[in-house]
């Protein structure tokens, strides 16, 4: 037996005894020495993002291979980060190559069983080799990196644009990082104090508490604005934030149900593109080697770390102020 992090229901999440899970063939087994509690864990705590309890929560993970499945060839002892995210291979977006829109996406710690436990078992051909000596709570954060290279791929930021940042949250301060690393201007956006000024140590060139601040700042606005945080307030306040011509890309994950008003007269007026980025497409070996060659700032990224026993609260409730992510350790 051992330990796991289980949403038994929406609303009902605890920390309980299961079976040790037992690699299939071509599944390696992991045993996980990090994983970070993302804003869709809270999510399918609320039932707001689609699944189907019961299931292990814990899709952003990192540890070391124990057990292999058969026809399995990942060395024991290798240190290694989960893509959650299987695709079908089959259906129609698959085959266009837009496995991220597969009909019949799995992902893990969604769909089946993930990494907020001690072990873990997934496709082996999921899982992305790590050099050993990385902290494991950096491979950790290699899937929500992932996600963040997604949406700068469609956004697309040129040196010297200015790209506006909404949201102090990980997503918001990887996304602020690889922006900077663009050669873009960078402008974040955030009502906490704390994480305007983690964002300057990070090498924003300025931060705003609000949206109208920024126009102070920038009163043009800005070529690029991303969208971080997952809120309607925040997806509302795009269309001001852009100058004509510009692009928005909605990467926060807003509630299942929640609607937003946008003005496409405005946008149509200025010509301005609504684009949206969905998890992570292709891009989790790039995470891993920005991570593994020491280009991201990641442990001032990590608020706290907490264990197993602790993980039901934390994601039933909200961040705590000026949090960015808490890491399980499960060890």
């Amino acid at each position: 037996m051992m330990q796991a992090t289980r949403l038994i229901a929406a609303h009902d999440v605890q920390t309980v005894a299961v079976p040790m899970p037992d690699p299939a063939p071509g599944e390696v087994l992991v045993k996980v020495l990090a994983a970070g509690i993302c804003g869709t864990d809270r999510h399918l705590f609320h039932g707001t993002f689609p699944c189907k309890p019961p299931v292990t929560l814990g899709h952003e993970f990192c540890g070391t291979v124990v057990a292999q499945g058969a026809g399995v060839t990942l060395p024991i002892g290798t240190l290694v980060t989960c893509d959650p995210n299987i695709a079908c291979g089959t259906c129609l977006q698959c085959l266009r190559g837009r496995i991220n829109l597969c009909q019949n996406l799995m992902a893990v710690g969604i769909g089946r069983d993930g990494g907020f436990a001690q072990y873990c078992a997934f496709p082996a051909h999921r899982a992305l080799a790590l050099p050993a000596t990385l902290d494991p709570r950096f491979g950790a954060f290699c899937e929500p990196l992932a996600c963040c290279i997604h949406g700068l791929d469609i956004g697309a930021p040129k040196p010297g644009e200015r790209v506006i940042v909404l949201g102090g949250g990980v997503i918001g301060l990887l996304t602020l990082q690889l922006a900077r690393a663009a050669g873009a201007q960078t402008l974040l956006v955030t009502r906490q104090k704390a994480k305007r000024d983690l964002a300057m140590q990070l090498g924003a060139t300025m931060t705003a508490a609000t949206p109208q601040e920024a126009l102070a700042h920038w009163p043009g606005g800005a070529d690029l604005v991303l969208e971080c945080a997952g809120v309607i307030e925040t997806v509302e306040a795009c269309p001001a934030l852009t100058r004509a011509g510009g692009r928005i890309v909605v990467m926060g994950v807003v509630a299942r149900g929640e609607m937003a008003r946008i003005e496409p007269f405005d946008l149509l007026f200025r010509e301005i593109s609504l684009l949206f980025a969905f998890v992570n497409p292709f891009t989790q070996s790039r995470a891993a080697a920005l991570i593994s060659g020491g280009t991201m700032s990641l442990e001032p990224l990590i608020s706290r770390s907490i264990s197993l026993a602790e993980a039901p609260d934390a994601i039933a409730n909200d961040p705590r102020p000026g949090e960015v992510k808490v890491m399980v350790l499960p060890g």
